[in-house]
């Protein structure tokens, strides 16, 4: 009975790994930058839902509070990931030869990592905000036990938002460029495609769902501070890495094994090292697929 509530518990955890995960696997598909930068995005869109689910109604109102507060933190973190890209980014591109073309976007993801951080203590101090009790009730799941609300709507809302986001991939004009613009950057230009315009909104997508991932991570185990993003950041990049870094279903799949192996070690004597055996996991990995469990290798002209 341990052993699934476990596994449950452990693919709770790694759903919401998996949403910060598909930034960093999405923007590096496109642009082929580790944006450092969007841990500290993922931190503030749990400010964002912060401020405004407490302004909805927070517990007195928790539906519309819930609802509401997310989409619009959402929609917050959006707006800022577009920024850091024209800010930070968007200037930086074609610029320098050899290996600085990718050496100086990635200082510069560095710095506007904690350039937000400390615009975060500065803006909203260094203490521990918790979040409103949104979904204090358990859900009884035969064969499993009990189970908190909390975590039955993560499991349920991020399966949505990966369906989803295959069918946008897939299917959509915008996914079409998306690809296009990850396979050839000046082909995709002289198709047509404003490849400016389909890389501000792959960082709005990415950076929505890290608010999302961020919302929902405190509503069900943590309070807000601004150097949240650094563990959860690290363990998405970890599972976008694991999973094969560019690779949209890798980064679920990469979220989901860490979440999972995370909570088995915790029944084990060794739950302090919860960071080390998925580290070594990611080694062992990358020694036998270096592109990762779904990560395709392909020629680069140099």
């Amino acid at each position: 009975m341990k052993i699934i509530e476990a596994l449950v518990t452990g693919l709770t955890q790694g759903a919401m790994i998996a949403l910060v995960a598909l930034g960093y696997t999405m923007v590096y598909g496109v642009l082929k930058l580790i944006n450092f930068a969007h841990s500290e995005v993922f931190m503030m869109g749990a400010y964002f839902g912060l401020f405004l689910i407490t302004a909805f109604g927070g517990s007195a109102n928790p539906m519309v509070a819930g609802i509401a507060g997310t989409l619009l933190a959402m929609v917050g973190a959006a707006l800022l990931g577009i920024t850091v890209e024209r800010v930070a980014y968007r200037p930086l591109r074609g610029r320098g030869r050899g290996a600085l073309v990718r050496i100086t976007p990635l200082v510069t993801a560095l710095g506007m990592s904690v350039l937000l951080q400390n615009l975060a203590q500065l803006l909203f101090s260094a203490r521990f905000r918790p979040y409103p009790q949104l979904m204090p009730g358990t859900v009884d799941l035969p064969g499993v036990g009990t189970l908190s609300s909390s975590r039955v709507v993560i499991l349920v809302v991020t399966l949505v938002v990966m369906v989803a986001l295959e069918i946008i991939v897939k299917r959509t004009w915008f996914g079409k460029a998306m690809r296009a613009l990850s396979a050839n950057e000046e082909a995709a230009r002289l198709m047509g495609i404003r490849t400016s315009r389909v890389i501000s909104m792959t960082f709005a997508l990415g950076s929505s769902l890290a608010a999302l991932g961020a919302v929902l991570y405190c509503v069900d185990q943590s309070q807000v501070y601004p150097t949240m993003g650094v563990i959860i950041g690290t363990r998405a990049f970890v599972a976008a890495v694991l999973g094969g870094i560019g690779s949209i279903t890798g980064a679920m799949l990469g979220g989901l094994l860490i979440g999972v192996i995370g909570e088995l070690v915790k029944l084990t004597d060794y739950s302090g090292g919860v960071d080390v055996l998925v580290f070594l996991v990611l080694i062992a990995v990358l020694l036998v697929r270096p592109a990762g469990l779904l990560g395709s290798t392909r020629a680069e002209k140099v």
